[in-house]
Formats: structure tokens, sequence, C-alpha cells
């Protein structure tokens, strides 16, 4: 209760309002801090006209009913919880002092396994390996087209929508979108084509025969008459080849030895 509601109280008879339930505080003794009704409240405002609702709960609070007290525990209770505990602490030092014995772990059983898998599954040769030059280079070249087909197709939008202004929003969105499918088509349609041109010229370079031609065969360690050198290291000439059918052929030249054009 607060002030305003124990003054309207002093000034009524709280007896010829409804009756209150049983259940209801009582309103015999008001006083400043005792419980009551929100119902009851609404009752004494509406019985009197001196004090407004909003006076009457001027400075109320909630009211929260104190919890019940704990019952009391029996003897029997507390002797049987001092007995669980005393079970208890004897169990944790029957384990300090006795521990399990850990369990067999996979690693303990097999102490090399990681070491024999990552051996057994090397790369066998650096093809396997990869290059990360390349295979960064395209991620960065399938980013970049991602970016230009999204900046192709934003800008696109933009403008069909910049142009339609004049139109109902309706007939705008349809020939935004109408745009931006049309050139996301366009874009993906001329990256095709590029994908299988580069495919069709590789297929192209792939299938081209390769010619090859024995230029000329020789010793180490003879010289030209056929004669074994072993106590003086001679460069081995090369006679140069006279007919010549492909001008791209290149010829071995011994590093010191003069060479005739």
């Amino acid at each position: 209760m607060t002030q305003s509601i124990v003054d309207c109280l002093a000034r009524i008879d709280y007896q010829a309002m409804n009756p209150d339930e049983s259940s209801d505080p009582s309103l015999v003794n008001p006083a400043i801090g005792n419980p009551i009704l929100h119902s009851q409240i609404l009752r004494l405002s509406k019985f009197q006209k001196a004090f407004r609702l909003e006076e009457l709960l001027r400075g109320s609070q909630i009211y929260v009913t104190p919890p019940a007290p704990k019952p009391a525990k029996s003897p029997e209770y507390i002797a049987l919880m001092a007995k669980l505990r005393r079970d208890e602490d004897a169990r944790a030092y029957q384990r300090m002092i006795n521990p399990p014995i850990p369990l067999e772990t996979f690693k303990d059983r097999f102490p090399n396994s990681a070491r024999s898998f990552a051996a057994a599954n090397k790369p066998t040769s650096d093809a396997d390996i990869g290059d990360d030059d390349v295979t960064y280079n395209e991620i960065h070249r399938q980013v970049m087209l991602l970016i230009n087909f999204l900046v192709s197709i934003a800008g696109v939008a933009a403008t069909l929508w910049i142009l339609g202004r004049w139109w109902s929003l309706p007939a705008r969105l349809l020939l935004t979108m109408g745009g931006s499918i049309l050139v996301a088509i366009a874009e993906v349609a001329v990256y095709g084509g590029y994908v299988w041109r580069m495919g069709e010229a590789k297929r192209k370079e792939d299938i081209r025969p390769e010619r090859k031609e024995v230029v000329q065969t020789w010793i180490v360690g003879k010289d030209k008459d056929g004669k074994d050198k072993q106590d003086e290291a001679v460069a081995v000439l090369l006679p140069e080849k006279i007919h010549v059918t492909d001008s791209q052929l290149k010829k071995r030249v011994a590093k010191g030895a003069d060479v005739d054009s």
C-alpha cells in the first residue's frame, strides 16, 4: 500500500465496496507497505472520486510473496547424506592410491602408423605435387572473371533502371531484370566460346606430329680415326652437316672449339 491508498481507505467505508474474496489481502488495518491486489485498487478508484488511479498507484511496487521456509531436515536424511559423503571420499582415496590402468589406444598399439601413412601417400613425382603458381593464377583468373560478370550485370541493371524512371515500377523491374538476364547469358556465351576455342587450340597442338631426326652420333673419348685418347682430354668436334633441311635445328659445339660458319 502507498500513502494515497491508506488515506483513501481512511476516508471511505471499504465495507460498502464489493465484497472481497477470502483469498484477497485484508483492508481492515491499512498501513504503508501492506499488500493489496490490483483488482482492489481498481474497485477503490471507481468507488470514490477524490483519488484517481494514477495517484493511488504512485510509489507502489510489485509485491512478491516471500518463499516458504524450507522444512527441517530429518535426522535420517542427515545421517544418510553423511554416509554417502564418507563413501565417496573413500572411493576417491582408492582411485588416488590405485589409479586404473589406462586403456590402450590406437596410437599406443601402432605408434608409427601416422608416419607410415604419410610415407605411403607421399607424392612420387613433382607433377603430383602440382604447381602453386598455376593454381593461384587460375583462381585469380576465375575470381576476376566473376567480378567482371557481376560488374557488367550491375552496370546494365542500373542503366536500365535509370532510363526507365518515367515508367511504372513493375515495368522498370521487368526491364531491369530482363536486361540483366540477357547480359548474363551473353557473358556466359562469350566465355563458353573462349573456353571452347582454347580447348580446340590445345587439342590441335597436342595432335601435331613431332618430327625427330638423328643429326650425328659420336663416341666420347675417341678421335676421328677411332683411336682411344686416354692421357689427354681433347675436345671432340662434330663435323658440320652439309645439307641442312630444317633451319630451326641446333648443333652442339664443344666449348673452346673453333666453328666455321
